[in-house]
């Protein structure tokens, strides 16, 4: 597909229901040129960031206060609906009405884990309705109740006004990245919520999709086949991400996310030790005074960013607690002191995930950094002593990387000729959890058996047999979900099947014999059959939530 002359073949990149996929990827054989712009939108946990193709070129581009990254804080007053800095700041007197992390809730039911623990870190009231959370704002002239997609549309606006300033028209084409355990209805909110802020969505990528892309990676030579991981360190979470690149396209081989560490982990450290200070300084312990924290948290947390490029950083905060004001330096030395078991934490799991995808630290090729927080010096350093001889990609700004891969991908897609963005690529999925059978070993213990593992390309088929005691009647088979390999917290049971009014057996087992096969959609349907008599059941699982 000729285009100037580059000629353009894409990879997958794509809108799929809840699993990983052969991400997005497109191979370049010459120069790109596009004549219109696009537009690339990562919105994070904590932050959100907006970069536009141009001239051949993806930028990100600043808001109207001047900085490159836009707190993801939607505030209520009165009459006015704050959005960024502004609102992040007004927190300290208006936290109740201030509303953070959205994207943790977008599209999930109220009983859902992750709603709950948003409720219980949210100052704004977290109601529910019809099965829904919604955020419960009373402004003092009523009371208002908000769901999360509007909160996400005003975010939305907010990314489109600082593109469309910075490009001087109204282009409305955009490519937003999503992690890779989003839903499918999560993704479908996503895309509703951008739809009602006036952005025509292209696509919804996966971040770690866009992140080698942003950096070419495996673009520039596709007929090799390499390894590629993924490290990202936003302001709520973790996530690592171990990708094949082959021939232009992106294969998750394995991925981890942790939502307990992230860069306001960081923060929070580096606030309560400038408590310690205080106390020891001035005999005052504020720890348990919540204007006086929350005005030491925004001061730590400019403090952490100047630490990434100087080697100390001045704290200081105008009447912090009866009047009395705190100036306090804090050199990288302390916070690295200070934070130390966080970056153990934050390291950990690189080992463990190239094990899990059986491979040794010399098969990875390239490491990419993004998020905020992966521009500490130290974590940096720490990533580098465990792959000593891979190439560190570093050199966009780590909590930018995302939105420029988006902008690429969004200049790449508008490019294509005479062929509609569905006829020009190809989409591969995979499951992006494992399924898992429970069974009791000898012992009697209850023992999971992984039988799609995360990253299975679909559709497939797998068999799974075991055995029950002769003398039983009926046997079930129960099958799960987890996002982590052996994690119990995550695992989630989808279905039991039981075959009843079995013949009973003396002295043998009942063999058993389990057809599971997960379809494109995401469906799983499984045929339990008992080997001896024929005794069969079915049954079709929804895995899409």
């Amino acid at each position: 597909m000729p285009i100037g002359q580059a000629t353009l073949r894409t990879a997958p990149i794509g809108q799929f229901p809840r699993h990983a996929h052969w991400s997005a990827a497109v191979t370049l054989g010459g120069c790109l040129v596009i004549t219109m712009a696009a537009i690339g939108v990562h919105l994070g946990g904590t932050c959100s960031c907006v970069a536009v193709y141009k001239d051949g070129r993806a930028d990100v581009v600043a808001n109207d206060a001047g900085d490159r990254v836009t707190p993801a804080v939607v505030a209520y007053r009165e009459n006015e609906k704050i959005v960024g800095l502004a609102a992040k700041h007004g927190r300290i007197r208006n936290a109740s009405n201030t509303i953070l992390k959205v994207k943790q809730i977008l599209g999930r039911r109220f009983d859902d884990p992750q709603v709950q623990k948003h409720m219980a870190e949210s100052k704004c009231s977290v109601i529910d309705k019809d099965g829904k959370p919604r955020y419960e704002i009373d402004t003092g002239e009523e009371l208002k109740i908000v769901p999360p997609e509007e909160v996400m549309k005003l975010i939305f606006e907010k990314t489109k006004e600082t593109a469309q300033s910075a490009l001087g028209s109204d282009v409305n084409d955009v490519v937003i990245t999503v992690p890779l355990d989003f839903g499918k209805n999560q993704k479908n909110v996503l895309r509703q919520a951008a739809q009602a802020a006036g952005f025509n969505v292209l696509r919804l990528i996966h971040e770690p999709a866009a992140a080698l892309l942003a950096f070419g990676v495996g673009q520039e030579s596709p007929a090799e086949k390499s390894n590629a991981l993924v490290y990202k360190l936003g302001g709520s979470s973790l996530s690592v991400t171990i990708a094949e690149v082959n021939s232009g396209m992106y294969r998750v081989l394995a991925s981890h996310t942790n939502d307990s560490i992230g860069g306001e982990c960081f923060t929070d450290a580096l606030a309560q030790y400038l408590a310690s200070e205080f106390q020891r300084l001035l005999r005052h312990d504020i720890k348990n005074n919540a204007r006086a924290m929350m005005k030491l948290v925004n001061s730590a947390e400019v403090a952490k960013h100047t630490l990434s490029t100087l080697e100390s950083s001045n704290c200081f905060v105008d009447s912090l607690h009866e009047g009395l004001d705190f100036d306090c330096s804090v050199s990288r030395a302390r916070f690295e002191s200070v934070c130390s078991a966080l970056f153990n934490q934050s390291v950990q799991p690189i080992r463990k995930l190239v094990e899990e995808a059986g491979l040794s630290s010399s098969d990875i090729s390239k490491v990419v950094l993004c998020g905020g927080s992966a521009r500490i010096p130290k974590l940096q350093q720490m990533i580098r002593d465990l792959f000593p001889d891979v190439d560190l990609l570093n050199s966009i700004p780590a909590d930018e990387v995302i939105a420029v891969g988006a902008a690429i991908e969004a200049a790449l897609l508008l490019g294509k000729e005479n062929s509609s963005l569905e006829e020009a690529s190809v989409i591969v999925e995979c499951s992006a959890r494992n399924i898992l059978a429970k069974e009791s070993n000898e012992s009697g213990s209850d023992t999971y058996k992984v039988v799609f593992p995360s990253g299975t390309p679909l559709p497939a088929r797998k068999h799974h047999a075991f055995q029950a005691p002769g003398n039983a009647s009926s046997v079930c088979l129960e099958l799960y979900e987890s996002g982590e390999k052996g994690c119990e917290q995550e695992r989630n049971k989808l279905a039991q099947i039981v075959l009843r009014d079995l013949q009973l057996k003396e002295g043998s087992n009942h063999d058993i014999l389990s057809v599971l096969t997960m379809k494109r959609d995401g469906s799983l349907h499984v045929t339990c059959t008992e080997q001896g008599t024929g005794i069969s059941e079915a049954v079709t699982i929804d895995v899409v939530l």
